[in-house]
């Protein structure tokens, strides 16, 4: 099939009937996004079609473009994607968009499940307790990036010292060690999202290595950031790829 072929398959089965937004008022723009998105880089690569849906839901998230996020919620769902697991995508921004952002486009998912007769709330994927969230941060912090943790821990300024501890329990403890999306997943997702967000390079090359430790060959990276290239422009592509191939030059 050719790229106008593969656009009308991939966009029926995400949307089904739907023609698209911009059908009646801008046809042009439309069949652009349609035969580039649907017709091209969703065939990019090896990445299924639920990792990529899910790399989407946390680009659109990032850029806070809810209007769309909603439209992915119902294409997610409609290629096999579940509630939780599309939860968990949206979680796993609040790290680092803070809880506002996150909490519109939880507002925007749950209309859509409403709307599809989906029982809220999901199951609670919560493993910490109170007790144990820092200890099991600091562990999955520790398996992403190695001993250099303890480094920063140990070197923090007294006064910036509770920076490091919310990092460990927070971002690693009560969100990285939920259930449902294995650390794989979350690793490329934290990726995807600091590529979209900009300005973040010193935090994308670290999570460049971080992919790397838990198993996501360069290759997947790639594929990653080619998912996130029409939701997040080529200015921020580029930068992700600048920071991949520093990381991982392409004779290793």
């Amino acid at each position: 099939m050719n790229r106008v072929e593969l656009s009308e398959k991939k966009f029926k089965e995400l949307f089904g009937g739907h023609s698209g937004p911009l059908a009646e008022t801008d046809p042009d723009l439309q069949e652009m996004l349609n035969r580039f998105i649907f017709g091209e880089v969703f065939y990019h690569g090896s990445l299924s079609d639920k990792l990529r849906e899910l790399i989407t839901l946390v680009v659109l998230t990032t850029n806070q473009t809810l209007d769309q996020l909603q439209a992915h919620v119902f294409g997610a769902l409609n290629i096999g994607v579940s509630p939780v697991e599309i939860k968990e995508a949206i979680y796993q921004c609040t790290p680092y968009l803070g809880f506002p952002k996150t909490l519109n486009a939880i507002n925007k998912a749950n209309e859509v499940f409403k709307q599809a007769g989906i029982s809220l709330p999901v199951e609670s994927q919560k493993t910490v307790t109170e007790a144990t969230r820092f200890d099991e941060g600091l562990k999955v912090q520790k398996e992403i990036f190695g001993e250099v943790i303890d480094k920063m821990h140990q070197g923090a300024p007294k006064n910036q010292k509770h920076i490091q501890n919310y990092l460990s329990a927070f971002c690693f403890g009560d969100v990285y060690t939920r259930g449902t999306l294995d650390l794989k997943t979350r690793e490329l997702l934290t990726l995807c999202i600091l590529s979209a967000l900009g300005g973040c390079e010193n935090q994308v090359k670290s999570h460049v290595m971080g992919n790397v430790k838990v198993g996501n060959t360069k290759d997947i990276l790639l594929e990653a950031v080619t998912q996130c290239l029409p939701y997040m422009g080529f200015p921020r592509t580029l930068n992700a790829l600048a920071c991949i191939n520093e990381m991982i030059p392409e004779n290793k």
